[in-house]
């Protein structure tokens, strides 16, 4: 039977104040676990690559490029009263190669741990195929946020399906005026307005989704295009402002300034959701076939918006059913189309958001943490029965 005590887990994550989509992920997590209240409020083990400032909640920090700080706090976090931990993976955010130095903090963790995989790749380096596969195997549970990474889970890392949740990438819930509303205060009203958000970066494929813009706008006058962030701030420290000067010169090239605006700037959630809120079409032209979660489209799920995108694993799974338009790879012709079909069809464009809203709903914060609280207390629970049965 499952008692009643208040747990203790932790994270170990990147966190705000360092700007990057897992830090931003696993802080809306542990702040709707707050909420539900059965946890104690969680804890986190930063990851640093800089200095930064954190809240309270921050425990202790490992550096990301020190090998040795993995391994001390791998030692000092099974002297804390934590019962569970919970790793938030990506590749990038560890040191060594393709962030192997996670293997060394594992090896010495004697407590459960549970692990979200944000990247699955179904062709893997060797190095990463190995990570994951360790990780597979220590972990107690393996949690994706997409169903159609569970066969590449099974049969590229050796992973127990026993082992394998799915749990939708959360989104904030909040109540907003109305699409016109938010227009006229943004100096937009009768336009139709398409948007893409996120850090930026060459992967994004911009220069295609801007060339779709200026098809487009041959024939639809009032469209325009908020291209939305800051660069990506690993792309910056190695190559500055390239990747975004040259995205404003092929503007300036095709002669549709008054089509496209950049807002540079690390965006608040709230800020991110009322510009979806105003956006007719969310635009996510990848290039990497393989991406497994976007935090980005699954914010522009939770608010039911019509997405054009490219068919990367992710949108692929999320636009099922009628619920977005996919169009080819590295096509700025195939874009403009959809984009076209959208402007030109209100009826279809009416349906494709309620069907997207309709699977939203599911993804919002309040609901993706009960299943995260019922998941982390039964594998506590789990692991304690196993431990007791141990002869």
């Amino acid at each position: 039977m499952v008692s009643n005590r208040i747990r203790n887990i932790a994270f170990l994550s990147t966190y705000p104040s360092r700007e990057c989509g897992i830090a931003t992920f696993t802080q809306d997590l542990v702040r709707e676990l707050d909420k539900i209240g059965l946890l104690n409020k969680p804890k986190v083990i930063a990851i640093s690559d800089n200095n930064y400032s954190y809240s309270d909640r921050v425990i202790m920090e490992i550096w990301q490029q020190d090998r040795e700080s993995y391994i001390k706090a791998a030692k000092a976090i099974n002297d804390f009263n934590i019962e569970l931990l919970v790793i938030e993976h990506e590749y990038g955010i560890f040191g060594g190669e393709s962030g192997e130095y996670i293997l060394d903090f594992i090896d010495n963790l004697q407590i459960p741990f549970v692990t979200t995989f944000h990247t699955v790749l179904p062709n893997p380096s060797e190095k990463q195929r190995e990570i994951l596969k360790v990780l597979g195997e220590k972990s107690a549970k393996i949690i994706t946020m997409a169903k159609n990474t569970k066969p590449i889970l099974e049969s590229v890392y050796g992973i127990v399906p026993s082992k394998i949740e799915v749990i939708h990438h959360g989104v904030p819930y909040r109540i907003l005026e109305s699409r016109e509303k938010l227009k006229e205060k943004h100096n937009l009203s009768g336009r139709s307005v398409v948007s893409t958000f996120g850090l930026l970066s060459p992967g994004k494929g911009l220069e295609y989704g801007i060339e779709a813009i200026a098809k487009v706008a041959k024939k639809h006058k009032d469209i325009v295009y908020l291209i939305l962030g800051q660069t990506h701030p690993c792309v910056k420290r190695e190559y500055g402002e390239t990747y975004r000067e040259k995205l404003m010169g092929l503007v300036d090239r095709l002669g549709i300034k008054e089509h496209v605006r950049f807002v540079d700037k690390y965006l608040s959630k709230d800020e991110i959701i009322n510009y979806l809120q105003m956006s007719d079409i969310y635009m996510t032209p990848y290039l990497g076939k393989d991406q497994a979660v976007s935090g980005t489209l699954a914010y522009a799920v939770g608010y039911g918006r019509v997405i054009v995108s490219t068919p990367y694993s992710y949108a692929r799974e999320m636009l099922a059913e009628g619920r977005g338009l996919l169009a080819e790879f590295n096509d700025s012709d195939s874009l403009a189309k959809h984009i076209q079909y959208v402007l030109e069809h209100p009826e279809a464009k009416r349906e494709m958001e309620k069907r997207t809203l309709s699977v939203g709903r599911t993804m919002m914060w309040g609901n993706v943490a009960k299943q995260y609280t019922k998941l982390f207390i039964d594998t506590i629970e789990e692991t304690k029965v196993a431990g007791s049965m141990v002869v």
